[in-house]
């Protein structure tokens, strides 16, 4: 497969997964159709935005790609249904599972887009994390809640930022593209199943200050 079709087999999946964690989060605000929308358009393709902003790219993914906000439209209609019958503690996971997928299919096509403009390591590795997390961060803050990202110390940013560096390490051997996709998705959403399971935590900087003063 090209470039261009791995791309978009992993931006359809990226949408669909990060679309139903922002349906989800909108029903549990019960939200109206309009409000259930506009946080399954932001959450699918916040990052995604960023992350061709950043680049410089035109046009924008979903904007290319107009099937993208129909499909998100689809799934407006059909997913809050199914939602609403689920138990909750069922629907936290299922909120937790499908941002550790979406998370990684999308950090792993913002790292190969950067790679294919030449971009530093490091600005790779960024853009990769951007592109993984900011429509979660946008989801929440719009919900009127800190970023989940940044307070409850479980380190989705650390499994973005090493599934990227483990796709560019092996785009530097050459090994087939998919190869690299998978590898750097799979590990990404693999390390933040694991840190959700085994409850990894990102200690506190500098620690304890608060109780010290």
């Amino acid at each position: 497969m090209t470039i261009d079709s791995l791309l978009i087999v992993a931006e359809v999946a990226a949408t669909l997964v990060f679309a139903i964690s922002g349906i989800i989060e909108a029903v549990r605000k019960r939200m109206d159709v309009v409000g259930i929308f506009a946080m399954a358009f932001i959450t699918a393709f916040g990052g995604g935005t960023v992350r061709d902003l950043l680049l410089d790219r035109r046009p924008l993914f979903w904007v290319q790609n107009h099937e993208y906000v129909w499909l998100v439209l689809l799934l407006t209609f059909i997913a809050p249904p199914l939602i609403r019958v689920l138990r909750h503690r069922w629907v936290d996971w299922l909120l937790k599972g499908t941002d550790a997928f979406g998370l990684g299919l999308f950090s792993v096509t913002g790292a190969l887009l950067a790679q294919t403009a030449h971009m530093p390591l490091i600005v790779v590795l960024i853009i990769g994390v951007i592109t993984g997390v900011f429509g979660g961060v946008m989801r929440d803050v719009i919900c009127g809640e800190i970023p989940l990202i940044f307070r409850n110390h479980q380190p989705y940013a650390l499994c973005a930022f090493f599934g990227c560096l483990a796709y560019w390490l092996l785009h530097q051997t050459d090994a087939a593209l998919w190869i690299q996709l998978t590898a750097g998705a799979g590990i990404t959403t693999l390390s933040c199943l694991f840190a959700l399971i085994g409850d990894w935590r990102v200690p506190e900087w500098p620690k304890n200050q608060m109780d010290a003063d």
